[in-house]
């Protein structure tokens, strides 16, 4: 087909109605927009898809850079954390390798904590105290066994039933005192000394023993003899007070602590030695003279023999100087009160409200074991004269052996207590009472001197295991600055309320009830007591002492300690420093906190130097 140029040119031909013809240029022209608009519609979508996609992806490029910033903080941090561990590890290692650091010391035991006692300083500290308790059980026995006679020297006017309970009443003043003297010299022990106090204890007991064998009698002066006996018993009841709480306290300071229960048990080998031995020479006097020149005259031997025997006890009492111990408490002390202006509560109360669970456990042992002692040695004699009608010289001829085959064994148990433990041996003792006592009530009434015999020994094989580790037990309840305070209160209580009373309750239950068995079920009731009370008892064999840190016998054995101390069962070593340090008897040396400000310093150095290089 041939297009002229005119048309070709753009040239509108008409057609024959006049209209302009429509071509396929035309057609497109119209139906353009229709398209652009869609066309334009997914351009825009396009556009916006194209500029939302770049935010998409800078969002998650962001939060990956946050997590990688996350994780590598926390790498930082745990790597920091690892590096501290190492160097706290280092320097926890070389701490402990050093000898003189503060770390070392406060967590170890090291030989100048452990105090080593010379053998002749113990041996001195045994003997000053020892014939301290033979003094005082001298005269119990000596006493005892002249009751009668005195009765009628003193209260000569008076009928023999009268005579005889004069003389019971006077014994009992003797433990209306005691307490008080208990209470009075405890205090001031813990706060003088030990050896000043038990100097004159010994010298008011002797002195008041030699008194009594030179005072007339009621013929001479009258009313005034028996008034005068009282004072010079009240006096020796004062002083006895301060004389077992104290000695069993610096025995068992001085003692060393494997072989406590041992050194402390011979104080009652002194005190069992000494009734026997005041005793015996009564029953020696007896037989030598006359009734009447034993009321006349005799009588007053054995209380002037007081004077050569107080005469060697001061000597070897003066040999003893202050425990250890007590020594390092008062220089606490006073380091202390020159620190601080406060003042401290003291005293009776104080120590009631402090140790309240620790004197009613001293105050029921006590009672049991002293029932059980008073039992053997006064009112046995009482008991197969009055109730079994056995002859005086029989009942005495049968309990002094009794007497002696208890000081013999009274070591025996002791070391027993150093083996198998304190509380053991206090237990078989009070079992022992409760089994053994009506079999040998029984065997006394017999009325033989074999089974007599026999039936004393049963009561005394509980003396035996229960007595003997009174002396090692109870100071271990107390501290070294309340020790002689709280022995001085619950020994002597106890031995005021149910020792010294033991004959009357005893005497008194067999006249109500009739029946000669009724001391054996109130011992039975008290030992019972006392199988109870040693269930609540803290174990303290081979321990130091409240408070204190080690003693021992040694150097050998003060080095084998220290290089032993984490595998020995029996030292729980941060107990022991801890306590020895509130009690101030634990001090750092000057040399040790010179070394480890030394090395503290030397150290902040390292750190500096460290956090310049970084």
């Amino acid at each position: 087909m041939t297009v002229s140029s005119e048309n070709s040119e753009g040239h509108l031909s008409q057609g024959e109605d006049g209209s302009t013809p429509s071509s396929p240029t035309a057609d497109h022209a119209d139906a353009r927009p229709a398209a652009q608009v869609t066309n334009t519609g997914a351009t825009r979508q396009n556009a916006a898809q194209t500029k939302e996609q770049p935010k998409v992806q800078n969002t998650a490029q962001a939060k990956a850079q946050a997590k990688a910033q996350i994780r590598a903080a926390r790498k930082a941090s745990k790597e920091r954390e690892r590096a501290a561990a190492r160097e706290r590890k280092a320097r926890e290692k070389a701490q402990k390798a050093n000898p003189y650091s503060l770390h070392n010391w406060q967590h170890r035991l090291h030989l100048s904590d452990v105090t080593v006692v010379e053998k002749s300083t113990l041996k001195r500290a045994i003997a000053g105290t020892v014939v301290g308790n033979f003094m005082e059980w001298y005269d119990v026995g000596v006493y005892g066994y002249l009751a009668v006679t005195i009765g009628t020297v003193f209260l000569s006017d008076a009928s023999p039933a009268i005579q005889r309970l004069f003389s019971l009443g006077v014994f009992a003043v003797t433990f209306i005192a005691r307490p008080l003297g208990g209470i009075v010299l405890g205090q001031l022990g813990d706060k003088l000394g030990r050896q000043k106090i038990l100097a004159f204890t010994l010298l008011s007991m002797s002195a008041a023993t030699l008194l009594i064998g030179l005072l007339p009698g009621y013929k001479t002066i009258g009313f005034l003899a028996p008034i005068a006996l009282i004072i010079l018993k009240l006096a020796q009841g004062f002083s006895t007070g301060g004389e077992y709480a104290g000695a069993s306290t610096m025995v068992t300071e001085y003692a060393p602590d494997r072989h406590r229960g041992f050194f402390a048990s011979l104080l009652d080998v002194g005190s069992y030695l000494g009734f026997a031995f005041g005793a015996g020479l009564v029953s020696l006097i007896e037989f030598s003279i006359s009734p009447q020149a034993m009321t006349a005259w005799g009588w007053r031997i054995p209380f002037i023999l007081a004077l050569p025997l107080a005469a060697i006890a001061v000597y070897f009492r003066n040999k003893v100087e202050d425990t250890p111990a007590f020594q390092q408490t008062q220089n606490a002390s006073e380091e202390h009160n020159e620190s601080t202006d406060e003042d401290e509560p003291n005293g009776l109360l104080a120590l009631i409200r402090g140790y309240w669970r620790e004197l009613l456990l001293a105050f029921i042992l006590v009672a049991a074991a002293n029932t059980l002692g008073y039992t053997l040695t006064t009112y046995m004699p009482t008991y197969l004269t009055t109730t079994l009608h056995q002859s005086m010289a029989q009942a005495n001829l049968l309990t002094l052996p009794i007497l002696l085959i208890v000081a013999a064994c009274i070591p025996i148990t002791g070391a027993l207590s150093d083996k198998f433990g304190r509380k053991k041996i206090l237990f078989t003792g009070a079992l022992f009472g409760l089994v053994f006592i009506v079999p040998a009530f029984k065997l006394m009434e017999r009325d033989s001197p074999a089974t007599t015999f026999f039936g004393l020994l049963l009561i005394a094989i509980p003396v035996i295991f229960f007595v003997a580790n009174l002396a090692s037990s109870l100071p271990a309840l107390f501290p070294t600055a309340s020790r002689y305070g709280g022995m001085g209160l619950s020994y002597n209580l106890a031995v005021a309320v149910f020792g010294g009373t033991a004959p009357l309750i005893m005497e008194a239950l067999v006249s109500a009830t009739g029946n000669a068995l009724a001391p054996a079920y109130w011992i039975m009731f008290t030992s019972t007591c006392g199988l109870v009370t040693v269930l609540f008892l803290a174990e303290s064999a081979r321990r130091p002492m409240p408070g204190t840190l080690p003693t021992v016998s040694s150097q050998q054995e003060a080095r084998d300690l220290v290089a032993t101390q984490d595998k020995n069962p029996d030292l729980d070593v941060k107990t022991i420093i801890k306590d020895a340090e509130e009690n101030g008897t634990r001090q750092v040396p000057e040399s040790v906190k010179a070394a480890a400000k030394v090395v503290q310093q030397a150290q902040e150095r390292s750190a500096d130097e460290r956090g310049q290089h970084n």
